[in-house]
């Protein structure tokens, strides 16, 4: 059997960098104005993009960008920014000194227990430091909905029933209530974005940069089965988005937004 951790593709992630940096850009330009970091953790950092902005946007501040995908990872080395890469887990990380900015983009969602994590994470924070959270709320959309049913039938269910992707988040007023133990200033937003794809099997590519990848990796060492199950869910995507006759397809694609200041 093959490995239960997800195998990370940097090139298929960024396939699609534009529509998934949006929401991350969207995030940043809400960063309080007057927070001076010194120590800023981009946690899930991916390739790094991120981290290396928030180098030139704080070039006095000490950034670390950390993901648990050495291979996401080595392209962020390739940036040449000034940035602290770790290899780490964010269920177990704990810094050395407490942080004045954490960026959390798009990769809590693969956590569990939202409240304890998010106590625990606001618990790291220095006086007056800031924790930035996007996550897509993608549980009950189209694609993803059809992904589960598509993994539930056909040969390759047994192999994908236990290896979840990302779950259902809390409500809105269920992360206020949680960021508002700890921290005086709380805002909580959401965006639908309607991503203009285009190629072959649009949706389906987008979903192998993510949401796909516990299921590709379950399936990594049968070939034959894992182009099975692609083509089917191919398929069904298609119908379910179809192709417009200008070649583009439409994804809507919604988020939440966390942003909240310590005490």
């Amino acid at each position: 059997m093959s490995s239960t951790q997800p195998v990370w593709d940097p090139t298929q992630y960024n396939r699609f960098e534009a529509q998934r940096d949006r929401a991350a850009l969207d995030l940043l330009v809400h960063v309080p104005d007057d927070l001076e970091p010194r120590e800023i953790w981009d946690l899930g950092c991916g390739t790094g993009q991120h981290a290396a902005l928030l180098k030139r946007r704080h070039p006095g501040a000490t950034v670390h960008g950390m993901d648990s995908s050495a291979s996401m990872l080595e392209q962020a080395w390739g940036l040449g920014a000034d940035v602290d890469w770790v290899l780490g887990d964010i269920a177990s990380w704990t810094p050395e000194r407490p942080a004045d900015l954490i960026l959390a983009n798009a990769s809590l969602q693969w956590l569990p227990d939202h409240e304890g994590l998010l106590r625990r994470l606001t618990g790291t924070l220095a006086p007056g430091g800031v924790i930035a959270v996007q996550m897509p709320l993608a549980w009950e959309t189209l694609h993803h909905r059809t992904m589960r049913a598509v993994a539930a039938e056909g040969p390759w269910a047994e192999r994908l029933s236990d290896r979840e992707t990302i779950q259902a988040l809390l409500s809105p007023d269920a992360y206020y209530g949680v960021l508002a133990e700890a921290c005086a200033e709380v805002d909580v937003w959401s965006t639908t974005y309607l991503h203009a794809l285009t190629g072959e099997d649009a949706v389906l590519e987008w979903m192998k940069g993510t949401a796909l990848r516990p299921h590709l990796t379950a399936l990594a060492d049968d070939p034959a089965m894992r182009t099975a199950y692609l083509s089917a869910l191919g398929d069904a995507l298609s119908r379910a988005f179809p192709r417009r006759a200008d070649g583009v397809t439409l994804l809507p694609f919604p988020r939440l937004f966390l942003m909240a200041r310590r005490r």
